[in-house]
Order: structure tokens, then sequence, then C-alpha cells
């Protein structure tokens, strides 16, 4: 039946191959938004008729789609850490390489229930702050970013889930910050893709923020400004973790060094490349 499930999954899967290596997933995700069924419904019933309105809203999607927008911002929605959450184009899209980040802090050396204060720096969608703090209940997050319509999402993803513990402030990176605010933990995942990246997508570069994205410095720019003044802003002991570019590693770790953080370390994402990198600033 060329009006079935099955068949419009199969064209859809052969026109979005041309943009995407999850041609057929990105197809299913775009026909549970339109059907409002979970994916084993396809399989179910894959000779059920779509009717004239979902077959053309479908057919609108797969659309865009074949154009390079990201499926996410088509149907508004990122999973990300066992959540749901609301993402727009004032947004990045969280990654699953992101979670070697909020893994890396939940595996910190401190007791689980004691409670401590962490600062994410550019909280984007709300994504790391939601993660820890559904983690880490009696942590209390500050999460700050400089765009007020990223801040807007954020709040709404948290306000769904009900997050008492979560607060955030517009500010780029520390400026809106007091000096004697002070923090256990300070955690971000900044721009740190250079301008003339072979390996930044067409696509990415066309759809997501830039500013969430690109830095000067060869990628470093924003990375190099944390690490200078984020010890100002972290209590005796304190941890900043940070998420870079898998050929950053060496660069990052020495400017750590350059600024007095000890006990560094760098941790590898799902893909076995150098992602995360964690430092102590002792006083």
């Amino acid at each position: 039946m060329h009006n079935s499930i099955s068949a419009y999954l199969s064209r859809a899967k052969k026109t979005l191959s041309y943009v995407s290596d999850s041609a057929r997933y990105d197809a299913e995700i775009l026909l549970s938004f339109v059907l409002n069924r979970p994916s084993s419904y396809f399989y179910t019933w894959p000779d059920k008729s779509l009717s004239n309105q979902e077959a053309k809203a479908f057919d609108a999607l797969i659309e865009r789609r074949s154009k390079g927008e990201p499926v996410a911002y088509i149907i508004g929605i990122k999973e990300f850490w066992s959540h749901s959450l609301k993402v727009t184009r004032d947004t990045l899209i969280p990654r699953a390489d992101t979670e070697t980040l909020v893994e890396s802090v939940l595996k910190l050396d401190i007791e689980q229930d004691k409670p401590l204060s962490l600062l994410e720096l550019g909280a984007g969608s709300g994504a790391i702050s939601i993660a820890l703090a559904s983690e880490r209940p009696n942590w209390q997050i500050t999460g700050v970013d400089i765009s007020q319509r990223a801040l807007e999402v954020a709040q709404e993803n948290v306000s769904r889930y009900g997050y008492k513990n979560i607060h955030f402030i517009q500010s780029n990176w520390f400026s809106s910050l007091l000096a004697e605010n002070k923090f256990d933990i300070i955690v971000s995942n900044p721009p740190y893709i250079r301008e003339d990246d072979p390996d930044l997508c067409h696509y990415v570069k066309e759809y997501e923020p830039k500013s969430a994205l690109i830095a000067n410095e060869n990628g470093l720019g924003d990375i190099h400004a944390i690490i200078k003044t984020a010890s100002t802003f972290l209590k005796a002991d304190g941890v900043l973790a940070l998420e870079h570019g898998y050929s950053q590693a060496s660069e990052v770790h020495q400017l750590y060094q350059q600024y007095g953080y000890q006990n560094i370390k760098t941790l590898s994402d799902l893909s076995g490349h150098p992602r995360v990198t964690l430092g102590s600033f002792i006083v």
C-alpha cells in the first residue's frame, strides 16, 4: 500500500539518506511526532494507512529535514539524561557526548548527600543543570547564559520537571556574578570549535547558535577565559570541569596548569575521544 506507514517510512528513508547517517531513525522520530505514537507502533501496524492530514504533515517535516534542519529543532524536543527537553534555535542541541561531562561531575570523590553549590556556565537549554539536579537534589545549582531567550527555554524545562534546586542568571560567563559568589564546582560546555574547522557540519553551522559553537584562539578563546577566571569563584579545593574538542586535550591541560590547577585529569567520551578535563584549585 503506497500510503501505508511502512511505505511512507521507506520513501522518507531514501529521501533523508542524502543528508543523514540515521535516515530511518530520523523518519521514525518525525512520524512518531506526527502520529503521537511510539516507534514500536510502526512495527505492530506497518500496513496502517496515514490520513491525508497526517501524510501532509509528515511530508512537510521530511522536507524540512531533507534541507538539513536538525530533527530536534523540527519537533522542538531533545532527549538528554532521561529527560525530554525543549530546544529552540536559541539553544544548542544537547549531545550524547556531553553526558560524559555530567558523569565526570557525579563521579567526583564527594559524599552524595553533601550539600554543594554548583555553577554551570552557558546553560543553554538547561540540560546539564537538569541532569545534575535530578541526581543530586541537595545541590544548589546556578546556571548562567548570555542569551535571555535561551534562559527562558531552560526555565521552562526546569519548571516542567519541578526541580527546585536550580536558578538561572543572565550573564556573560562570570560578568553578572558577585565577587563573594563561591562555588564548590564549576561546569561548562563552552564554545570550542574554530571558525574554519573542517569537521563542522554545514547544517550544524547553519542552524545552531553560532555563539554556542565557535570560539576564537583556534577554538580555545572561551575555554581560556573560563579557566583564567574560574578560580576567583571557586571555594577551596573547588573543581572546574570543562568539555572540549577531542583534539584540544593537551592544550586545555596546559591552560589548567598555567593557572595553578592541580589533580588535572581528562576523560574520554562514548567514542573514546578525550572530551572532558577536570582540575582542582587548591587555595
